[in-house]
């Protein structure tokens, strides 16, 4: 399988419109645009009967005590820990492609919901980071892009992959995660096609 954007080539920084938050001067990190990017993939088998599309950040820290304090910095050796951005499950087979901005155009306080133009969405690991804050707390389904710490050494990365399947519907029921739907199209999953973007609020990494 190949997987191509428009908008993000691979190993290169994502553009600021396509995060749910850009670099301030001031204040750090502003609330951007949010757009999902575009995707299309070819060349999968053709006994395709699925699709599923997943963007993971594998590169948030494991622990959050540093996260966004002045004077302070996230350590490049830190551990780092999976966050999921975006989990959309059962496109059907003719779809081979997602518009830009079509399945999120921006920042939507209290999370999207989990209307698709095409399958079901998952709730992205935005949920987790919100629950408790009065203005943000909610269920985020959907795309919801890069927003990493600005403070971390290390630039993330932004891993979308697109999985063709030997089932028409992922195995997963109600409101699902990103874990959830990788655990449970094991062994269904026939062929795979990954594009990975970079992405840094940290503004002595800008640029690098």
């Amino acid at each position: 399988m190949k997987l191509t954007s428009r908008a993000i080539d691979d190993g290169a920084p994502i553009p600021v419109q396509y995060a749910f938050g850009g670099p301030d001067r001031e204040s750090h990190i502003h609330l951007a645009e949010n757009q999902n990017p575009d995707l299309s993939w070819s060349e999968h088998p053709a006994e395709t009967k699925s699709f599923v599309v997943i963007c993971v950040d594998p590169d948030v820290p494991s622990e959050g005590a540093d996260v966004n304090q002045e004077g302070r910095q996230v350590p490049l050796e830190l551990p780092r820990v999976p966050f999921y951005h975006w989990v959309l499950v059962d496109l059907p087979p003719e779809v081979t492609s997602i518009a830009g901005g079509s399945h999120s155009a921006a920042v939507t306080p209290r999370g999207k919901g989990p209307d698709s133009p095409s399958g079901r969405h998952g709730l992205n690991d935005y949920t987790g980071w919100f629950a408790g804050d009065a203005d943000m707390e909610g269920q985020y389904f959907g795309y919801d892009g890069p927003c990493p710490p600005w403070n971390d050494e290390l630039v993330h990365r932004y891993r979308f992959t697109v999985y063709a399947l030997d089932i028409d519907r992922c195995p997963v029921a109600g409101t699902f995660t990103g874990s959830q739907v990788l655990e449970a199209i094991e062994g269904h999953v026939l062929d795979e096609a990954t594009l990975t973007g970079t992405y840094t609020l940290n503004a002595d990494l800008m640029g690098n």
